[in-house]
């Protein structure tokens, strides 16, 4: 059974950063997703299983970075100049299966999900 607990939300003004991460039982495809209450979850960022393939939303390229540490089975989400419209529950998820390096970003393709971690960005 996967196990995925992700760490890391609370509460930050705009502008600010928070760091998340997501402890993995193991080595997968992973990314974030997040969802707003009365929203669909959505995608924010992905990344493969070499971590030498990443893609983001279009909504936070230039403001998040997604990484791991496979060492660790650890995924991150370094969140800098944060907005309003950021606040959300954010989930990481993994893949069990995955092809190459390619960074998935469709919530179908995922097979787990981690409990999810609040964030939320004041004005």
């Amino acid at each position: 059974q996967v196990q995925l607990v992700e760490s890391g939300g609370g509460l930050v003004q705009a502008g600010g950063s928070l760091r998340l991460s997501c402890a993995a039982s193991g080595r997968y495809a992973m990314g974030w997703f997040r969802q707003a209450p009365g929203k669909e979850r959505e995608f924010v960022a992905a990344i493969g299983w070499s971590g030498s393939s990443t893609n983001y939303a279009d909504s936070v390229k230039g403001r998040f970075t997604v990484s791991r540490d496979n060492a660790k089975n650890t995924l991150y989400l370094q969140l800098n100049t944060l907005k309003p419209e950021d606040t959300a529950v954010y989930y990481c998820a993994a893949r069990r299966y995955s092809s190459g390096t390619y960074a998935y970003t469709r919530t179908v393709e995922y097979d787990y999900w981690g409990q999810g971690t609040q964030v939320t960005v004041s004005s």
